[in-house]
C-alpha cells in the first residue's frame, strides 16, 4: 500500500490544520527496523481517517538522550526550537511512537512553556478500540502466544500499563504476562541514556535478564512498544539463538498484520 504522509508545512499552506502532529522520532525516522514501525503506525492512521501531518524535514530531537546525559543546555536549545516550530503550526495534541519523546513532551516541555496533549500511540489505539472504530477479527494470531514487555518512560515514569494491554486483548491469541510486569517490569537495559554508553559492571547485562524473563513465559511472540526496548530484546533473543524461534513485534505492527494493512 502506497500512502502519500501528510507533511506540516504542505497542509498549512493549504489553509488546512490537521488536529494531530505524529511526532515519528529519531529511531522511527532513521532506524531501519523502526522505520517499519513507523510504516505500520501511518497504515493505521491512513485507515482509520485521521486527520495528522508529519514536520518531516523540519522534525529534530526532542533533547531527551542530551537531557539523560547531563548536557542540559544542549537539552533546552533543542527543546526550544522545538516548541517554536510547535507554535508556528499551532500544534496542540501530539502523538509520539516512542516512550521517551512522549515523557519529555508530556513532562519536561510545560517547563519551558510548551503545552501539548501529549497521546502514546497505545492509548490512541485503545480510544479506536473501545469505541467499536478498530475491530480486529482476524484468527492470524489466534495459536500464537504473547507477552509484553512495559517500556520504563511509558509504564513506570507515567504509569501507563492498560492502555497497550488493551491493544492486545483486541488481538485474538492468548497473552501470558512475565513474571515481572507493570510497575515491577525489569528494564530492557537501553534507557536513561544507557543505550550510548558501555555497560556497567556486573555479572550479566539488563538485556540478557530481561530476556530470559521472555524466554520463562514460553511466548511465540514478544510485543514491545518501544525503539529502544525493540533493539536490546531482539538483540537478547539473538544471544540466547532463538530469534528463529520467537519474535519481537510492536504493537503497531501487531494491528496492522492482524487486520492485513
Amino acid at each position: 500500500m502506497n500512502i502519500e504522509i501528510p507533511v506540516m508545512a504542505d497542509v498549512t499552506a493549504k489553509g488546512q490544520q490537521p488536529e494531530y502532529l505524529f511526532w515519528v522520532g529519531c529511531a522511527g525516522a532513521f532506524d531501519d527496523r523502526y522505520k517499519k514501525v513507523s510504516r505500520a503506525f501511518t497504515k493505521i492512521l491512513h485507515n482509520l481517517n485521521v486527520s495528522y501531518a508529519v514536520l518531516g524535514k523540519e522534525e529534530t530531537c526532542t533533547g531527551d538522550p542530551a537531557r539523560r546525559a547531563g548536557n542540559e543546555m544542549l537539552y533546552q536549545m533543542q527543546a526550544l526550537t522545538n516548541i517554536g516550530t510547535f507554535t508556528r503550526y499551532n500544534v496542540k495534541k501530539i502523538i509520539t511512537i516512542c516512550p521517551h519523546c512522549y515523557n519529555i513532551f508530556k513532562n519536561d516541555y510545560p517547563d519551558l512553556g510548551g503545552n501539548y496533549e501529549v497521546i502514546n500511540y497505545t492509548q490512541f489505539l485503545q480510544a479506536f478500540i473501545e469505541n467499536g472504530t478498530l475491530k480486529i477479527t482476524s484468527d492470524k494470531f489466534a495459536e500464537k502466544s504473547i507477552t509484553f514487555h512495559d517500556p520504563c518512560y511509558l509504564g513506570r515514569a507515567n504509569g501507563e500499563y492498560t492502555a497497550p494491554r488493551k491493544v492486545l486483548e483486541a488481538i485474538p491469541s492468548t497473552k501470558v504476562e512475565m513474571k515481572r510486569n507493570k510497575s515491577f517490569a525489569l528494564c530492557c537495559g537501553a534507557g536513561g541514556g544507557q543505550m550510548f554508553k558501555e555497560a556497567e559492571k556486573g555479572n550479566k547485562e539488563v538485556f540478557i535478564e530481561r530476556t530470559e524473563d521472555v524466554l520463562a513465559t514460553g511466548a511465540n511472540i514478544i510485543a514491545t512498544s518501544c525503539p529502544f526496548c525493540m533493539v536490546m530484546l531482539t538483540d537478547g533473543l539473538k544471544y540466547k539463538n532463538k530469534e528463529e524461534e520467537i519474535f519481537n513485534y510492536d504493537i503497531a505492527e501487531l494491528i496492522v498484520m492482524a487486520m492485513g494493512w
